[in-house]
């Protein structure tokens, strides 16, 4: 079915995503590569660089929002793992 075009599709997530199946099997990768000695290295700089960080109140609206999307990547990914880890 198709719906009008709103200008604001970039937010859908992408086609292969929608399927169940393959989300799972994403996720279950997730949580090997993460549950690997450098998997977990690679997180824990990850978490560093953003959920860890703060910026002054100098910091501009851009750096803000670039921050915020960093850590919006990253809490992503340790959802997706977390998921792959139990198999639901």
């Amino acid at each position: 079915m198709s719906r009008p075009d709103s200008g604001w599709t970039w937010l859908d997530a992408p086609g292969a995503l929608h399927d169940e199946d393959a989300t799972l099997l994403l996720a279950r990768q997730a949580a090997r590569l993460f549950a690997t000695p450098d998997g977990e290295a690679i997180v824990s700089h990850l978490k560093a660089l953003t959920l860890d960080r703060c910026l002054g109140p100098e910091s501009g609206d851009n750096a803000l929002r670039h921050l915020e999307g960093q850590r919006h990547l990253v809490l992503h990914l340790l959802a997706l793992a977390a998921r792959g880890r139990v198999g639901a």
